[in-house]
């Protein structure tokens, strides 16, 4: 069964062949890696591009990455949101860190099957990043009020952008508590205002200003 990108083009119009036909190959390379290095749930691989590369691009929903500009994943595990966006914006340089080893072998051969030269992949915890960027992007890795500290003074000073340099953070569920607690100025932006299937009903991007 080949499972080919056809919901990414329901909501993505006007991707280049390039375009389609990396997103097409990413189901085949995940399910290869994810057979040797667990980096999504088993039972997760079947439903790929709703649950991981669509998810990921709800980022590009609400914030539509400029040339040159630079995007850091922290905690990117097997290159979640930052491959789906690297692919989508190729003129934007993505930096994918995460703490474990082999979830960085899986980024590095993914990005290399695809030929994506504008993916850095580093082993690295994000307070080891020296480096500044325009956006700091993540999937749900931790509490904000633990993963702020780790980004803190990341970011360049001048925007390029519409949306002004911050984080897009992708998170499920009631997170009114979890906001309060970190004091952050938060903005929630459901992505059930995008994405019509039920996955998305309670997923959020959760944009900061830096």
């Amino acid at each position: 069964m080949e499972i080919k990108s056809t919901l990414i083009q329901k909501y993505f119009k006007g991707l280049t062949e390039q375009q389609i036909a990396r997103f097409d190959q990413l189901y085949s390379l995940y399910s290869f890696w994810n057979a040797q290095i667990n980096v999504i749930s088993r039972k997760d691989i079947d439903e790929l591009y709703e649950r991981h590369i669509l998810h990921s691009l709800g980022i590009a929903k609400f914030c539509t990455f400029k040339p040159g500009e630079k995007v850091l994943d922290v905690g990117t595990g097997g290159g979640f949101p930052g491959i789906p966006l690297a692919i989508l914006f190729p003129d934007t340089q993505f930096h994918l860190v995460d703490s474990i080893g082999k979830k960085i072998k899986v980024v590095t051969e993914v990005a290399a099957a695809l030929g994506l030269e504008n993916v850095k992949a580093s082993h690295l915890r994000a307070e080891q990043v020296t480096d500044k960027y325009d956006f700091v992007v993540s999937r749900a890795v931790t509490r904000l009020i633990d993963f702020y500290p780790w980004i803190k003074g990341k970011f360049n000073k001048e925007s390029k952008n519409a949306v002004p340099n911050g984080i897009l953070y992708l998170k499920g569920g009631d997170l009114a508590e979890e906001i309060a607690e970190s004091r952050l100025k938060a903005e929630l932006y459901p992505l059930s205002a995008y994405f019509k299937e039920e996955f998305f009903e309670t997923k959020y991007v959760v944009y900061i200003p830096q």
